[in-house]
């Protein structure tokens, strides 16, 4: 097993999954506003 040195890992896919997850999250979160902005004008 190779010693571990800091800082050497490729973490190019955790930043690309990560990047995915907050773009989702934001997407999420812009539909829920504008679903309760949708139920708020029609007083659902």
């Amino acid at each position: 097993m190779a010693e571990h040195k800091h800082g050497e890992m490729d973490i190019e896919p955790q930043e690309k999954t990560f990047e995915g997850f907050i773009k989702a999250a934001m997407w999420v979160c812009g539909i829920s506003i504008g679903v309760l902005v949708i139920l708020a004008l029609f007083n659902s």
